[in-house]
């Protein structure tokens, strides 16, 4: 066993953690110790009972102790997937290394070439308890190259090599060592829409070009051992050079099984054409990623050569593409079930790595097992990259990369209370945000065997439209939430009753409400027997939330352009064709709505009952929004529309065409042109919102100073809002103060472009977050998405928001963020026979153990989910 790690800093003080809850991930992660964890040396040197020898050996002025007073303590999480350093953040063209586009075969490149030390990630990544990454060559080409797995803290020496853990033999002249385990390579392959895109290619071009790569290595390969069989045998004459090719070295050494390969693969026609493949070069594979598909064909999965891969998931980042379409939510469980490990990944920046532990427990939500949610961001992906000696784990001469959790790991937003990374504390004053007591243990999450079974029975393609129902008795109901005309208000919640109570729906309106410990129920006698009853178990009747920010609702699948409405022309950029008649003619979103996609009836289903869409457009120019019903078949049925009309959009950012001063100049001239019948002139006078897509605070306060102009001009209140607005809260006392209301998003800060790079991280970074500043300024906030996906996960988002308040977030003030506060800013006006109610069974709107079972409202009935 290791005395010192490799990666060791002299200054280092020992570290003894007291009284944690402590998961190993021993025993198939099943293993939790309470006690003690030392680290010392940059190593893990005990865990459990602490001997005194080992105390008595570390100077008292070297060691820190905290007493963890219980918190739970995981090893530091791996993230299979990342480009954190070649994708850099804030996005800037400067900093993209992480495709090349030389041609589709490339295993020469490595990733180390490209790595940014400087990227704004890393302090994110580590603030979600992220310790290593494998940092990997995009996906553009079938194979990428070479990828490094790191540490993601920094170094005194600020470079990119001193940053990766185990550096491959081959890299820098390093010198073999006998003594100690082998030092895996690591290699980037991809096959499917990425490629075939970049290069004009299809798959049938992917599989020859994988082929003819392979051979090229064979016959290196081939003829280094018939050199060596002649070396062997005395053989020396003739016997010439050493065969080697520089730029297919890497791929010999994937032949020789020294490379542990990741394949970007989603379906069935990628796993089998790399299957294949490993069977015809005798090559193992560590681990397919994305992998949307892979649980339909676990078997065949196992046939690759070598042994049967890890599978690395998305939670439920779906649908973007094709290839993706089938990918579920229930995935990870079924792979599981069929005996395939799992590994939980980030894609960073796709997902944001600080919310790694979150697909973990999202996959955990939807019945992957405790144990092995926790698995596949920690042992599970350190197995696959070749490290589990090392990392992954809390064992006794294992690196020092420990987290302490301010709850259950898998409990909704864990967050960590201090990171260790070889042994070093990452946070100098870490911000806590204290957590329910409930929090402390595994959330008990909801059934999901019908919905995991259908998902094979339709190949990834289940029904998933609601049925109707008819009149019904909830019962074992702890909360109920009604419109009382002025708001939402809970009505009922269990804090106030020693009993839960059942609600009679008939029509779809809640006749009455009877408290269980009185009356079993309060429906007319002669309905008794007649009437469906569903045990809500503890469960809630809340408001339905509605999602906006994403295109939902106009898109599909968002890069195949004929299942979208497409983008609208922006005279800002181009001509407007004249068919269209003024210039100033206005896209009506819900000329161009969809009803029925998959993405949209995923929210209905996850309590997102209404989305407020805009027409799609990434520039100046975007049009009226639309709200409208999520689970409706079409446009033509009662209560599909809620609001042709909603808000008047327009976006500003840099890097546009248009300069951003432009467009400012062009927005000025249209508010106060006096055109009767332009929708600009119907916002300058204040009968309908106006939407500005905007993140940089600098184009805020300009926006702020337009705001006053208008106004000064019209008269009129000028009702503008703001949509994404990442730096509003550095202004927030102004935007308060001009009565202009922000809709984050996405509702966690992430500084992806150049505007959005002034974030106010939270939790444990800093105390406040964006929206508690905004809030405390008097300012109407709501919350959004970017991503169509996303929009299922709204009542989680709702969650982290209050949960990461310290308390400044109540749950009326968290039920508003993505009902009447987002209803207020877009201008949607519902009323209580429009208004749909979910009831939610096993549990509250805003935890993981609860899920949506029925939607009802006075216009549209009760559907059963």
């Amino acid at each position: 066993m290791r005395s010192e790690s490799d990666r060791f800093i002299p200054e280092t003080k020992a570290t003894l953690l007291r009284n944690g809850k402590i998961w190993t991930s021993a025993l198939n992660g099943t293993e939790v110790i309470y006690g003690d964890v030392l680290l010392d040396k940059g190593l893990v040197k005990a865990i459990g009972y602490i001997p005194h020898r080992l105390l008595a050996s570390i100077p008292k002025d070297q060691l820190h102790i905290q007493d963890l007073q219980g918190s739970w303590v995981t090893p530091g999480l791996v993230d299979i997937h990342s480009h954190i350093g070649v994708y850099s953040l804030p996005e800037l063209d400067g900093a993209s290394d992480g495709n090349s586009y030389k041609g589709p075969i490339l295993p020469w490149l490595r990733s180390l070439d490209g790595l940014n030390t400087h990227d704004e990630s890393y302090a994110l990544a580590i603030a979600g308890g992220v310790t290593t990454a494998q940092i990997l060559p995009g996906s553009a080409n079938n194979i990428g190259g070479q990828s490094f797995v790191i540490k993601l803290r920094s170094t005194a020496e600020r470079s990119a090599i001193s940053k990766v853990i185990e550096p491959p033999y081959t890299l820098n002249g390093t010198d073999y060592d006998p003594s100690l385990p082998p030092r895996w390579r690591h290699m980037k392959h991809a096959c499917g829409e990425n490629p075939s895109r970049v290069y004009s290619a299809t798959r049938m071009d992917s599989a020859w070009a994988f082929r003819e790569a392979y051979n090229e290595a064979r016959k290196i390969r081939d003829a280094q051992d018939a050199y060596c069989e002649k070396a062997k045998q005395g053989l020396w004459k003739g016997l010439g050079t050493w065969p080697e090719d520089l730029k297919w070295e890497a791929l010999v050494d994937v032949l020789r099984g020294r490379v542990k390969l990741s394949v970007h693969c989603y379906e069935p026609v990628d796993f089998d054409g790399i299957v294949r493949l490993s069977n015809e070069f005798k090559f193992p594979v560590a681990s397919f990623h994305h992998a949307g598909s892979a649980y339909l064909v676990p078997d065949l999965l196992k046939q690759t050569y070598g042994g049967t891969p890890a599978v690395a998931l998305f939670a439920s980042n779906f649908r973007k593409k094709r290839e993706a379409y089938r990918g579920s939510e229930f995935g990870p469980r079924i792979l599981a079930d069929n005996d395939i490990p799992v590994i939980m990944k980030s894609d960073h920046p796709v997902v944001n790595s600080r919310y790694l532990l979150n697909e973990a427990a999202v996959a955990f939500y939807y019945g992957l097992p405790a144990n092995l949610a926790l698995s596949s961001v920690t042992s599970v992906p350190a197995q696959a990259a070749g490290l589990s000696h090392r990392v992954g784990s809390i064992q006794a001469g294992f690196d020092a990369d420990i987290v302490i959790w301010d709850s259950h790991p898998l409990a909704l937003g864990a967050t960590p209370k201090q990171v260790y990374i070889d042994g070093i504390p990452q946070f100098m004053t870490p911000h806590l945000s204290p957590k329910p007591d409930t929090f402390q243990t595994v959330p008990k999450t909801p059934n999901f065997d019908r919905e995991a079974k259908e998902a094979v029975e339709y190949e990834g393609l289940p029904p998933l439209f609601p049925h109707d129902g008819g009149d019904v008795i909830f019962t074992n109901v702890k909360s109920i939430w009604s419109d009382v005309g002025d708001g939402l208000a809970e009505a009922f919640n269990e804090d106030e009753a020693e009993t839960s109570s059942s609600v009679f729906v008939r029509g779809g309106k809640v006749e009455c409400i009877a408290n269980q410990g009185v009356s079993t129920s309060c429906m007319p006698s002669e309905l008794s027997g007649k009437v469906e009853a569903i045990d809500l178990e503890g469960g809630m009747l809340s408001p339905g939330l509605t999602t906006f920010g994403s295109p939902i609702g106009t898109v599909e699948i968002r890069l195949e352009s004929s299942t979208n409405d497409g983008t609208v022309f922006d005279p800002l950029r181009e001509a407007i064709p004249t068919i269209l008649g003024a210039t100033d003619t206005v896209v009506r979103a819900v000329d161009g709505l969809q009803f029925g996609g998959r993405n949209t009836l995923l929210a209905y289903r996850s309590g997102v009952t209404m989305a407020v869409t805009a027409p799609s457009g990434t520039g100046f120019w975007r049009g009226l929004s639309v709200a409208f019903n999520t689970g409706a078949k079409n446009a033509l049925q009662d209560s599909a529309v809620v609001q042709e009309v909603a808000s008047l959009h327009v976006g500003l950012r840099k890097g546009d065409t248009a300069s951003v001063s432009t467009e400012i100049a062009a927005l000025r001239n249209l508010l106060l042109s006096g055109k009767a019948a332009s929708a600009f002139t119907a916002a300058a006078q204040g009968d309908i919102p106006l939407i500005i897509d905007v993140e940089s605070v600098d184009i805020i306060a300009t926006l702020v100073r337009l705001k006053d102009e208008v106004e000064a001009k019209t008269g009129k209140p000028l009702r503008l809002s703001l949509a994404g607005a990442a730096e509003a809260w550095h202004v927030a006392a102004e935007l308060g103060r001009a009565n202009i209301g922000v809709i984050l998003k996405p509702s966690k800060s992430f500084p992806v472009t150049w505007d959005e790079r002034r974030i106010l991280a939270g939790p444990p970074l800093t105390y406040d977050t964006p929206l508690t500043t905004l809030i405390e300024n008097n300012v109407t906030v709501a919350i959004g998405v970017r991503d169509e996906f996303a929009a299922r996960n709204t009542r989680f988002d709702v969650a982290w928001a209050a949960l990461e308040s310290n308390g400044r977030i109540g749950k009326s003030q968290a039920m508003k963020l993505a009902t009447t506060n987002l209803e207020r800013i877009l201008g949607v006006n519902v009323s209580p026979s429009q208004r749909s109610y979910v009831a939610w069974k096993g549990g509250d709107a805003f935890d993981m153990t609860s899920k949506a079972v029925a939607v009802f409202s006075a216009i549209g009935g009760l559907r059963l989910l």
